[in-house]
């Protein structure tokens, strides 16, 4: 029998031809490494207006919010309907999965401040290690021990912007040597990623040969991205996953 449960996608960005072709579009991507059978998943393209209404709120037992190409701390119209939306879904206690974008947005609305990042575009992959709250908030999951016995997870990084600073409120469960706050959590109901759980490495090259197309980043930088996922060895990629469905499902 289906679990019956509803999730909704907020995606963040409009999809890349590739990615829609390869993928069905960063929905599917997220479907893929989230939905399990029975379950009704949905999508709004927030960033071109499209929201939930008030009364299907309450139909959805928790949402994701995606990536974007815009800036968190931005003020755009569709950015501060979607801060609107987060405050009101943390009101509600309604579970929230921020990743990248997402990650700062969600950090942004519950009181915190986002912003470029002092080192820079990171992309490629990164060595996020969880503090030892991440164990007593995460009992049920084994996480990997690894480097002197801490919690040390491998995942792929593409951003520009960062969380600069979260309210006491939110505690910070992950962080890396590039970026201070990679993971965070908020009560039982909030949790932001800066990583991407979702990306795997063709997402990730033809990502970065967009952003070059575009002349968002330098060559050495495209370059240097390249090298990083080329020596890249995997390491607790499936347990993030893991931990994204736990969270979200309420399993934790």
């Amino acid at each position: 029998m289906g679990s019956g449960k509803r999730f909704a996608v907020l995606r963040c960005a409009e999809d890349s031809d590739y990615v829609k072709k390869r993928y069905g579009g960063y929905f599917g991507v997220f479907v893929g490494m989230l939905a399990e059978e029975g379950e009704i998943w949905d999508v709004y393209a927030v960033a071109a207006g499209e929201f939930p209404a008030d009364d299907e709120i309450a139909g959805y037992d928790g949402f994701v919010v995606t990536g974007s190409c815009s800036d968190a701390h931005g003020d755009d119209i569709w950015i501060c309907n979607l801060l609107n939306l987060l405050k009101k879904l943390d009101t509600l206690k309604k579970r929230v999965l921020g990743v990248c974008f997402g990650h700062q947005i969600l950090g942004r609305a519950v009181g915190g401040k986002t912003g470029r990042a002092a080192s820079g575009w990171d992309i490629g992959v990164r060595c996020v290690h969880l503090t030892p709250a991440a164990a007593k908030l995460f009992p049920s999951l084994k996480l990997q021990q690894q480097q002197a016995n801490k919690m040390v997870l491998s995942v792929i990084e593409c951003h520009q912007d960062e969380v600069w600073e979260l309210p006491p409120k939110a505690e910070v469960i992950g962080w890396s040597n590039k970026t201070r706050i990679e993971m965070f959590r908020c009560g039982d109901h909030l949790m932001g990623i800066q990583g991407h759980p979702e990306y795997n490495p063709d997402i990730l090259l033809h990502l970065i040969h967009r952003l070059l197309h575009r002349n968002l980043i330098s060559e050495a930088c495209a370059e240097e991205a390249r090298a990083n996922l080329e020596a890249w060895e995997p390491n607790g990629e499936e347990t993030l996953k893991k931990l994204c469905i736990s969270f979200l499902k309420g399993r934790l």
